[in-house]
């Protein structure tokens, strides 16, 4: 699928060109898979083992090396689907990849459980780059994506809308199967299926928790907390746990894929809130509110935009917010390499420019400062300490310069 085509040449490029593994993480049923068969076929190579094939457990477990024989010429590309349920995965493949490194590229594709043994004690390290798979976005479909050195110059230009595609992400999600249907009853059948499998199956495989049903319980009441202050507090209260277990159920759903949490930015902001996170979906199509859907949907955009730049050897990108102890707070907070870059708010409706927007980032000094706003045909510049510099602009418009 061309719309998949930036991460494959991100690992060709980066991973395979110098001679390391690529290992793709992401949430279930995001398209890792697919991606590694189209990248099979297009070199013409069957090599793909999945961990749940038995044929290959045997294998595995018996003589991983013989599964890339040791032929002389172009380099075969070999994928391992799933190996993280293998017992010391890491031992075995480190094994393979020093006797066979000369012989195949090898890809190991995963669920978030891949990431999370990757950050354990590492045998690996110095063999592989990581690269995370998000849902699509409207620059990946479109193909109209700028690196970060561009896009200042690029809001300069009026750029074009992409509403339909917007709406149609904003109804079905970004993940391929909802969205390429179009459909609402089988999105919201999809929808269903796929917390249930990440609860039932994925999360008792990480944890062999025995409280899968209290944890529906708290699945079910996380979309309404989409976007504002999020209190474990509040949510322990509501499904009568602790803290700390209320604490641990999110970081179960946030290595799963679920969730993820936005911290908020202190330095240089005189009262800042320190620890309060805001919390966001995966698959923004299950949050009811609209405003906050949209908003949700901008978050994914950008923290798929600090991942693939980052991934890409671009700089250290991250996504923060910001708010203070007299409640002005803005969205969005994009730093690179530690420093404010790009400053964004989000509303659904009005156009105004934000004063809590002007303020930090009159504080902060951002490269970027925007006002995203759901609503179509809206590129204007406003002032900031008198100098135009800030910009209001629609979402499908923007949004398109992300990766």
């Amino acid at each position: 699928m061309k719309s998949r085509s930036a991460y494959v040449q991100l690992i060709e490029r980066l991973a395979f060109a110098n001679d390391k593994m690529a290992f793709l993480t992401g949430p279930r049923q995001v398209g890792k898979t697919t991606l590694a068969q189209g990248m099979l076929a297009k070199q013409k190579s069957d090599k793909y083992f999945n961990w749940d094939d038995v044929a290959f457990r045997r294998e595995w477990l018996k003589d991983p090396k013989a599964l890339i024989p040791a032929i002389v010429g172009e380099k075969s590309l070999v994928v391992f689907d799933e190996l993280h349920k293998a017992p010391r995965w890491k031992t075995y493949l480190k094994g393979v990849f020093d006797m066979r490194k000369e012989h195949a590229h090898i890809l190991v594709t995963g669920s978030a459980r891949l990431d999370i043994f990757r950050r354990g004690g590492d045998s690996l390290l110095g063999r592989y780059f990581l690269f995370r798979l998000h849902p699509f976005s409207i620059g990946e479909m479109e193909l109209t994506s700028a690196g970060p050195d561009q896009i200042a110059d690029a809001l300069k230009e009026r750029l074009p809308s992409k509403n339909a595609l917007l709406k149609s992400l904003l109804e079905h999600g970004g993940f391929p199967e909802p969205f390429l249907k179009a459909d609402g009853q089988f999105t919201n059948l999809w929808r269903r299926m796929r917390t249930e499998r990440l609860i039932r199956e994925d999360l008792l495989d990480l944890t062999r928790t025995h409280e899968l049903a209290l944890i529906e319980g708290a699945v079910a009441l996380l979309p309404a907390r989409v976007g504002s202050l999020f209190s474990l507090q509040s949510l322990a209260g509501d499904i009568e746990i602790s803290h700390p277990t209320a604490k641990r159920w999110i970081e179960w759903l946030s290595q799963l894929y679920y969730v993820y949490l936005i911290r908020p930015y202190g330095k240089n902001v005189a009262r800042n809130i320190k620890k309060q996170p805001k919390l966001y979906l995966w698959d923004w199509s299950e949050v009811p509110d609209p405003a906050a859907r949209f908003e949700n949907l901008v978050a994914n955009h950008l923290l798929k935009a600090v991942h693939f730049w980052t991934d890409s050897g671009l700089g250290k990108f991250d996504l923060s917010y910001i708010r203070d102890k007299e409640k002005r707070e803005v969205d969005f907070l994009v730093l690179r390499d530690g420093k404010p870059w790009l400053m964004a708010e989000c509303k659904s409706g009005d156009a105004t420019p934000s004063p809590h927007l002007r303020h930090f980032a009159s504080l902060l000094n951002p490269a970027i400062v925007l006002q995203i706003v759901e609503k179509s045909g809206i590129q204007e510049w406003f002032d900031i300490d008198r100098k135009e510099k800030g910009q209001t602009i629609s979402a499908d418009a923007f949004l398109g310069l992300l990766p």
